[in-house]
């Protein structure tokens, strides 16, 4: 436990899922780490799993789609651990699965509202305190999506193009100061979302076995590698978790299914 020793930690959507899996492998290398979700409840429990463990960690409840919720959280990640070294943009929602000209405005606005504007209220309370530290890495949960259009993932699919870019121009205004900025693009991942996905019928990631799902323990992993050096080549980029030599070089095994 050691490769991230000193360092403190934000993660986002952190009650549960790919968050929770994140906040443990962070810990479990030495990262101080603030939980952030809007179910407290579950993420208290998980800080004191970790704090149990020999870890330090800390819960707090969050909206990420409110600004002032994200700040409170790096608010106290500066007066629980006196810094903040990483930011782990995780919190994402993946309803509305709708045809584009059958879901409502609100419902498909909330989403913009926690997966892009939830991203940018990140960047945005974050970075000022890593700029004036001169260091500290951003990663950016993504997704294929980004790239890929789905029937009845309209709002999915422009919440995760628009989240890569917000990283991209994260990057190019402050590669000069020290940040480091990237995101990750993990494949379908065995989380409650893909049971949500699962039951819509839509669209052929619904029809995909479990076990072709990345699990949220990889992506834990994939984002520790991605807090050190190693991961600079990807810096302004995206990492997949889709690229079997990659897979290799952060020490995962081959991807199972398809």
């Amino acid at each position: 436990m050691s490769a991230l020793k000193g360092k403190a930690a934000l993660v986002t959507g952190a009650s549960r899922g790919i968050g929770a899996e994140v906040a443990r492998a962070l810990a479990a290398e030495g990262a101080a780490v603030v939980l952030a979700a809007r179910d407290v409840t579950r993420c208290e429990g998980l800080a004191a799993e970790i704090t149990q463990a020999g870890g330090s960690a800390r819960a707090i409840g969050c909206d990420v789609a409110r600004a002032s919720d994200v700040e409170a959280a790096v608010a106290l990640c500066r007066a629980a651990f006196g810094r903040l070294d990483i930011l782990v943009n995780n919190a994402g929602v993946i309803e509305p699965i709708r045809a584009l000209h059958d879901v409502s405005a609100d419902d498909w606005g909330r989403l913009i509202d926690v997966n892009v504007k939830g991203v940018y209220h990140g960047f945005r309370a974050a970075l000022p305190l890593m700029r004036r530290a001169g260091a500290g890495t951003i990663v950016t949960i993504g997704s294929g999506a980004a790239h890929q259009p789905l029937e009845g993932w309209s709002a999915y699919c422009t919440s995760k193009a628009a989240a890569l870019m917000l990283g991209r121009a994260a990057h190019l205004e402050n590669r000069g100061r020290g940040v480091r900025v990237l995101s990750l693009s993990p494949g379908t991942v065995a989380t409650d979302m893909q049971r949500t996905i699962r039951a819509s019928g839509i669209n052929p990631v619904a029809r995909l076995p479990w076990e072709a799902h990345v699990s949220p323990e990889e992506v834990g992993r994939a984002v520790v590698w991605m807090c050190g050096p190693a991961a600079d080549e990807w810096l302004g980029g995206e990492v997949s978790l889709r690229d079997e030599a990659l897979r290799e070089v952060i020490g995962l095994g081959p991807r199972q299914g398809t």
